[in-house]
This record gives C-alpha cells, structure tokens and sequence, in this order.
C-alpha cells in the first residue's frame, strides 16, 4: 500500500537547511577574505556578488527539481553531446587566463565554464547507461563487469580528455572521480574492482619510472606548471617564495588558528593579502584561522551530514535511474570536498577545485546547486510503501 505524500512533504528539509548553513559560512569566509585584499572595491562586492549567484543558484535548483527525473532519459544523450560541443568550442574558440583555455565568452561581458556543467551533463548520461544495463538480463561474470566498465569509459574518457588539455586537472579527476563512483554502484565484483585500482596504482608509478629515468617523454604528458603544482606539494618549504609560496602561507595561516581561532576578520594571514585566491580555491583557510580547529571541523561535519542525507536519498529510492543519479552526485561532491580541504593543508596537490557551496561563486556554484536540485528531485518522487517497497 503506498503512502501519499505531497512534494512538500517529501522534501528533505534537512538537506536544506545544511545548504543554508553552507551558504552563511561561504559569505562569512569571502567577506573576510577579501575585505583587506581588494580594497579598491566596496568591502562588501564579493558577498553582494555571492548572494547574487546563490540566487540564480535556487533559481537553477528548484528548475531542476519541477522536471520529473525520469525525463532525464529522454535528454541524457542530447546533454551529453551539448557537453561534447561545448567542449569542443572550448578547445578552438575559448578564453584563456593564465596559461588555461577554460572559458566561453568575453572577460569584460560575461564568462562561463563548460566543463562545469559538463560534470552534470555526463553524471545523467552515467546513470541512464547504467539504469539501461541493469534492466536487461545477465549473468555475473568477469566478462559482463568488463563490458560494463568499458561501457563507463566510453562514455566519461572523452569528457575527461577533452577537459585534461585545456589543461583543467582538477576538474578532468571529478570526472573520473564520478566514473568510478558509478562502477561501484553498478554492482561489479571486487574483483574488477581491485583490478581497476592496481591499473591506477601502475598508471602513477609509470610516470613516476618516466620522470625518474626517460623525462622528456614525462614532459609530453605532465604539463610543466602541473609539475610544479606537484614539487610544491611534495616540498612546500623548498621554494616558500616561489612554487610554494600558497600552500606554505596556507599551512602557516591554518596553524595560527589553533583551537578556536584568531576571531572572525582577525586572521593575520587572511587579512595581511599573503595568499592569492583566499575567497576561491583557498577558502578554507580562512576558516581554518579565524574559527579554529573547531570552526573547521563543524565545517566538516556540515558536509558530512548533506552527503549522509544524499546517501540516505540514494538508497531509500526505490527507482534504479534515481539512485544512480544521487550516486553520481555524491561521487561529484566528495571529491571535490576531499580535493579541496586537501590540497589546502597538504594531503593532496593544488589543482585549483573550489570548496563546493563556499568559494566565491560562478559556474562550480551554479553546477552544485543544480546537482542538489536533482538529489531534491530523485527524493520527492520517491514513493514510499506502508508494506515494502515496489521493486
């Protein structure tokens, strides 16, 4: 017997209100970062800016919660192919800012990254493939796995390509980071699994062997400022005036924290200009100074807590295609959460991803908020069973 519930009822106001509280962290964080920064410029154009984006951000959320996902199947390969010619636009006609040709339009009038939205385009293209797999008959073999990784591949290896040579690192490792986390969900065994993690583990140390002993044919793949980005992280202190000058003042900045912080618009580091890009890629810093370690970790578990409720949404759906959806949201989420954090304090190298929900605004705002419109939408079209579920 299925139990009525209107869409109201039926949305996750939890995941909500953990969205609020990102978006009052994000405007606390960028007013301070930039209000010493960008002294030129009213104290408060970026946090006006940001708000702005946020507003387009539900505009562009509750659009994708009015369509029934289902109808996501009928648009998954025509969005796939927008990307694709997106993309492709990208690679001949972009704009390009600081050595990375990453950008539709004109500086002065109105810029966007594809790739951005990319990421959503191929997280729907994903699940319909998958959604199409498990309905039809098949044995579990080793075979089958294959073919549905293949399958996986060949529809995220273009995107990923296309998108590794703008060069945009960062944003090419969500889309693998999104494939894989749609491989899990596809229900292959751990065998394919480990053997997709030893072909990772041999892909590092190959370059690792190229850069060691054969360099310049390491040279053709790794880009010379990605290399950098790599010493930097790998010995930060060997160059603080140069390759590391970010990550150490960073590092510095986030240590000065301490416990509970040096108080919000007080943080030496934050406030004196040392790092660039404090209200974007290095947000997290400003967190990390002026709140403490105990700003931080609520940071954290604010994050942790949206991603428990998607899960939740994901596994209480009792819809194949939703589920995968949810799933490649989450995989898109996490890693771009853990990449962040990380290369802020030293675990990973910089590439560059925003904190998702925090940054200062534009296309990687927009996207997540799209992807949060869709979990939204997978969760109030889910029916719910007094006995059981429909499966």
């Amino acid at each position: 017997m299925e139990e009525r519930k209107s869409s109201i009822q039926q949305l996750d106001f939890t995941l909500l209100f953990l969205l609020f509280l990102l978006m009052c962290i994000s405007l606390m964080a960028i007013y301070s970062g930039t209000t010493e920064q960008y002294t030129q410029l009213d104290s408060t154009f970026f946090v006006r800016r940001q708000v702005v984006w946020f507003a387009i951000g539900v505009i562009l959320m509750m659009g994708a919660m009015s369509i029934d996902y289902e109808m996501f199947k009928n648009f998954s390969i025509p969005l796939y192919g927008l990307g694709m010619v997106l993309l492709l636009l990208v690679q001949f006609f972009g704009h390009e800012t600081n050595g990375a040709q990453r950008w539709i339009g004109h500086p002065d009038i109105f810029l966007f990254q594809p790739s951005e939205f990319v990421k959503i385009f191929v997280i729907i293209a994903l699940a319909h493939l998958l959604y199409r797999i498990s309905q039809a008959p098949k044995e579990k073999t080793f075979i089958g796995d294959a073919k549905v990784v293949g399958k996986v591949m060949a529809v995220g290896l273009p995107p990923f390509l296309l998108i590794l040579v703008q060069p945009d690192l960062g944003t090419a490792l969500v889309i693998s980071a999104v494939m894989m986390t749609m491989i899990l969900m596809s229900g292959v065994t751990w065998r394919m699994i480990g053997l997709l993690v030893s072909c990772v583990i041999a892909g590092i140390s190959s370059l690792v062997i190229l850069h060691n002993y054969f360099f310049d044919i390491f040279t053709k793949i790794i880009a010379a400022h990605q290399l950098d980005r790599i010493y930097a992280w790998l010995d930060p202190m060997s160059d603080t005036s140069g390759l590391g000058y970010q990550l150490f003042h960073a590092l510095q900045g986030i240590g000065a924290g301490q416990l509970y912080g040096m108080g919000f618009t007080r943080g030496a580091k934050t406030q004196g200009g040392d790092i660039p890009e404090l209200h974007t890629d290095f947000i997290f810093t400003v967190i990390g100074e002026e709140f403490g370690f105990v700003g931080a970790t609520v940071l954290i578990v604010v994050y942790f807590l949206l991603l428990y409720r998607m899960v939740i949404i994901a596994f209480s759906c009792n819809n194949t295609f939703g589920t995968f959806l949810v799933s490649g949201v989450v995989g898109l989420l996490v890693f771009q959460i853990f990449q962040n954090i990380g290369m802020t304090i030293g675990l990973m190298p910089i590439t560059g991803l925003a904190l998702p929900f925090v940054s200062y605004g534009g296309s990687a705002l927009l996207t997540n908020m799209i992807a949060v419109g869709i979990v939204l939408n997978v969760n109030i079209r889910t029916k719910h069973y007094m006995f059981g579920e429909d499966y």
